[in-house]
C-alpha cells in the first residue's frame, strides 16, 4: 500500500505540541500508515525529547527528499526560528506565536508544490500568533489565506459524531448574523464532500436550528423559519438527504447514536460543546484528561489539512503528561483523506 508523506507541525513550542508529535511518531501505528515529516525546529524538539527521555533520534533536514522514515526517528524540516531562551512552557509570548506561525506557512507551502500528500497541525495559540504580528483567528483562517481559498468550513470528526459549522471563530452575536441561505448550503455541500472522502456510508445529514426549539415557529427568533428552513428545502431540491431546522437538544443526541452520518451546526459552540463530551475524557481524581480525541478537518481546501481538536494545554506543557490519542487519529485522518483523494 502506498505511504502517504504527511507534514506535521509542531504547534506552539510552550505547549504541548512538540510532545504530542513525537509520541505519535513513537507509535508503531503511525509508521505503518505514512512517512510523517515534523515542520518546525529541530532544537525545539531536541528538547523535549532531551527533558521527557523519550527513545527517539531527532533527525534535522531542509529537504523532504532527506527524510529517513524510520522507526525511531523524526525527521524534523528544520526552520531554525526558535530561540529558546524567549520560551517558557505555558507562556503566551511573541516568540512561540512566531515559530508556530511559521511552521503552519511553510507545510501549506510545501502541500501546495507537491512535498507533501496531506498536513496536520498541533495546537497554537492565538493569542501569542497575534503578538508576532500574524493577525487571524486560527489555523483554518490561515490555511484559507495561504491557499487563497473562499469557501471552507471546519469538521469535526469523532466516531459517530461528525459536526460541521456554519461560522467558528467569530462572536456570538455576529454568528447569528452569518446564519444565511447561500452559507449553510455552502457546508452541506463540503459536509457530504467529507463524508464520501472519509468512506463514511451514512449520507443523511441533520441541520440545526439556531434558537431553542428552532424558534417554535418564530416565538424565539426568525432565523429558523426565514434562513435555515429555506435552504433545507433547496438541497433537497439538490439531491441531498438532509433534516432540519433540527432542535440542537435533541439534534446531537440522535448524531451520537449513528442516526445522522453528520451534522450541521450553526456556531462554533453549539457544535464544539457536544462533540468534546464525545471525545474528551476527564479524570476527576488525577484532575487531568486521560484521553483527548477529536480530529479537525478543514473541508473546501486544495490541500488536506487535518489537526487535533484541543488547544495547547499550557497548564501540563513539558511535564510528560499529554495524551499523543488526538494525534494519531489526525494523522490517520489525514492519511485516509490522501487516499481518497
Amino acid at each position: 500500500m502506498y505511504k502517504p508523506i504527511i507534514g506535521i507541525t509542531m504547534g506552539d513550542p510552550a505547549s504541548i505540541g512538540p510532545e504530542i508529535a513525537l509520541k505519535a511518531l513513537l507509535d508503531e501505528r503511525v509508521h505503518r500508515c505514512c512517512r510523517p515529516i515534523l515542520v518546525g525546529d529541530f532544537a525545539v524538539f531536541q528538547q523535549i525529547a532531551d527533558k521527557l527521555n523519550l527513545p527517539i533520534t531527532i533527525h534535522a533536514i531542509t529537504d523532504v527528499a532527506e527524510a529517513q522514515f524510520l522507526t525511531g526517528t523524526a525527521d524534523v524540516f528544520d526552520l531554525r526560528n526558535t530561540d529558546l531562551s524567549k520560551i517558557t512552557f505555558g507562556e503566551i509570548s511573541a516568540e512561540a506565536g512566531k515559530a508556530s506561525f511559521e511552521s503552519v506557512v511553510k507545510v501549506i507551502d510545501l502541500a501546495l508544490k507537491g512535498s507533501l500528500d496531506a498536513t496536520v497541525t498541533g495546537p497554537i495559540n492565538k493569542k501569542s500568533i497575534n503578538e508576532a504580528g500574524h493577525h487571524f483567528a486560527g489555523h483554518t483562517e490561515i490555511y484559507a489565506h495561504y491557499t487563497h481559498t473562499k469557501k471552507y468550513a471546519m469538521l469535526l470528526v469523532e466516531e459517530n459524531m461528525r459536526v460541521i459549522h456554519v461560522s467558528t471563530h467569530v462572536s456570538l452575536r455576529q454568528a447569528c448574523d452569518l446564519v444565511k441561505q447561500e452559507r449553510i448550503l455552502e457546508v452541506v455541500e463540503l459536509l457530504q464532500n467529507g463524508l464520501v472522502s472519509l468512506g463514511v456510508p451514512n449520507l443523511k445529514i441533520g441541520i440545526a436550528g439556531l434558537n431553542p426549539h428552532a424558534g417554535d415557529s418564530g416565538l424565539f427568533g426568525t432565523e429558523d423559519d426565514e434562513e435555515i428552513a429555506p435552504a433545507v428545502a433547496t438541497a433537497k431540491e439538490r439531491g441531498y438527504d438532509v433534516e432540519g431546522p433540527v432542535p440542537a437538544d435533541t439534534l446531537f443526541a440522535k448524531a451520537a447514536t449513528g442516526y445522522y452520518g453528520g451534522i450541521v451546526a450553526m456556531y462554533h459552540d453549539q457544535g464544539h460543546i457536544p462533540f468534546k463530551l464525545t471525545g474528551f475524557k476527564w479524570n476527576a481524581e488525577k484532575k487531568q484528561m486521560d484521553s483527548v480525541k477529536g480530529v479537525n478537518i478543514t473541508m473546501g481546501l486544495p490541500i488536506i489539512r487535518t489537526s487535533v481538536d484541543h488547544g495547547t494545554a499550557f497548564e501540563i506543557a513539558g511535564k510528560g503528561v499529554a495524551s499523543p490519542d488526538a494525534m494519531i487519529l489526525a494523522i490517520e485522518s489525514a492519511v485516509q483523506l490522501a487516499l481518497n483523494k
